[in-house]
């Protein structure tokens, strides 16, 4: 039983992937046709990185 105390540990490194996953499901799910790598990479926001 888990104890009752709300001691919940969060993953930041987790959570961060998960909301990027579902920004690239979202994006997917309103394309017409499949994404483009620099589609992918806005969406990620890699190109952000590259730049720097």
């Amino acid at each position: 039983m888990a104890p009752l105390g709300g001691t919940a540990v969060q993953d930041h490194v987790a959570l961060a992937e998960i909301e990027l996953c579902g920004e690239l499901i979202i994006a997917a799910s309103a394309a017409e046709d499949r994404l483009s790598l620099e589609s992918i990479d806005e969406v990620l926001r890699v190109a952000d990185e590259k730049d720097t």
